[in-house]
């Protein structure tokens, strides 16, 4: 399996993530990254810096796959349903 480094970046500072996690696909790691942004904000959310930050998530080789802004993880996705059962 891949492995994908959630770096977070806060203006010019970039918090690098030496570990990593190995995921199946950049979906997972999508879905990760949001979650571990918003376990951050229930922590930090009260830091205005907090949420301009954008989590960098990348592979192997150091490429971006994705950035995942911090304000963007309070919100739903868009195929999430309003009633659940």
């Amino acid at each position: 399996m891949p492995r994908y480094y959630f770096n977070t970046r806060i203006g010019e500072e970039l918090i690098l993530d030496p570990e990593g996690e190995e995921l199946r696909d950049p979906d997972q790691a999508w879905e990760v990254a949001r979650s571990t942004i918003r376990q951050l904000l229930k922590t930090e959310g009260n830091q205005a810096a907090v949420l301009n930050a954008i989590l960098e998530v990348t592979d192997d080789e150091g490429e971006i796959v994705l950035e995942f802004p911090f304000a963007e993880a309070i919100l739903d996705p868009p195929d999430a349903s309003a009633t659940r059962h």
